[in-house]
């Protein structure tokens, strides 16, 4: 044994008592950010959850449909006005002012809705279905607000009033143009293939028109008569219409889908159909665009005994986890489909 092998190594107690309090000198190393690896096979990434952006206002359904009504009338006003002359008979004008703009505003109502979800192709098949339709909503509800119009005539002069400045011929008109605005809810019910989207439609339509209607004849006085008293009373017609139309529609809507992020974030999708589905092709219900990641046919949402289910061709995941079938959507639901991301509300039952 050598001479260093002899020695001993003596630690006093004090030293003993420093070294167990001592920290630890060393540290563990952390694994790796991103995905886990076994072998070849990854683990796929928990999705990012997008957050809620600010609503774009012009997103809104009675903003955009206000104002789709309002260029609608005021394109049929001034289409007609060429052709029109304050007691000169029966010119083409004076016959085709009132059918004119209820089509044109019909046409204004399918194409908003395509131009918000971005799709010519809906655009296209919207103008094809309102536009004759229109026409002929147009002169059968214009003989119907005549026949509405005289009667309430009648009622007023035998009520004794004697001039228009009296508002119970405001109310007269008033009355018959709802009948102009249901025409134009009922065309837009139509187009968007929804019998319960079609009253709504006839009504707020009728509301709306009502509205413009009542005020009328204090512009008529405010501008002397003429083709801005009609200018601006047609188009506040059309612009009370589509404003009507969107209130009265978001008011009564039992279950819909609000955009909270994507490029459609602020519109709300309202569930009328027994099936809407989702995808990047135009023809789907909720057109999803400008993202590579969404199948063309990527989900469906079926109603189901007064519930809604999703069914996932796509990745979809919903509160963070993803949806590898179907899943029964709760009211308050965070529904995530690529960039899109929806919040899924019901109507509070009694």
């Amino acid at each position: 044994m050598s001479e260093n092998d002899s020695q001993v190594v003596r630690v006093s107690l004090d030293e003993l008592e420093s070294t167990e309090s001592a920290p630890a000198s060393f540290t563990v190393a952390s694994p790796a950010a991103g995905p886990k690896s076994y072998g070849s096979i990854h683990e796929p990434a928990e999705p990012i959850i997008a957050a809620q952006e600010k609503g774009n206002f012009f997103l809104n359904a009675w903003v955009y449909l206000g104002i789709a009504g309002l260029c609608g009338a005021l394109a049929g006003w001034g289409t007609a006005e060429r052709g029109f002359a304050d007691d000169a008979g029966r010119r083409w004008g004076n016959i085709w002012m009132m059918p004119l703009m209820v089509a044109l505003m019909c046409v204004g109502f399918g194409l908003a809705d395509s131009v918000v979800e971005r799709s010519t192709r809906k655009a296209a098949i919207r103008i094809g279905i309102a536009l004759p339709l229109g026409v002929v909503f147009g002169f059968v509800f214009d003989l119907f607000a005549n026949i509405f119009y005289n009667i309430g005539l009648g009622l007023v002069v035998s009520a004794g009033a004697q001039t228009f400045r009296n508002p119970a011929f405001w109310v007269a008109r008033s009355l018959a143009w709802a009948v102009f605005g249901a025409a134009g809810g009922v065309v837009y019910g139509i187009i968007g293939q929804s019998g319960k989207k079609t009253g709504y439609g006839a009504f707020g339509g009728a509301i709306g028109a009502a509205v413009g209607g009542l005020i009328f004849d204090p512009i008529s006085f405010a501008t002397h008569g003429g083709a801005p008293s009609r200018a601006i009373g047609f188009g506040l017609l059309g612009l009370t219409t589509g404003i009507a139309i969107g209130l009265v529609e978001s008011a009564l809507k039992d279950r819909w889908l609000y955009v909270t992020s994507g490029p459609l974030a602020g519109k709300q999708f309202i569930l009328y159909k027994p099936e809407t589905s989702m995808g990047s092709q135009q023809s789907c219900d909720i057109y999803l665009f400008k993202d590579p990641e969404i199948l063309p046919d990527h989900a469906v949402l079926v109603q189901k005994a007064g519930r809604i289910q999703l069914q996932a061709r796509g990745a979809v995941y919903i509160a963070g986890q993803r949806v590898h079938s179907t899943r029964i959507l709760e009211s308050g639901s965070i529904v995530q489909v690529g960039r899109y991301s929806f919040r899924y509300q019901e109507k509070l039952r009694q």
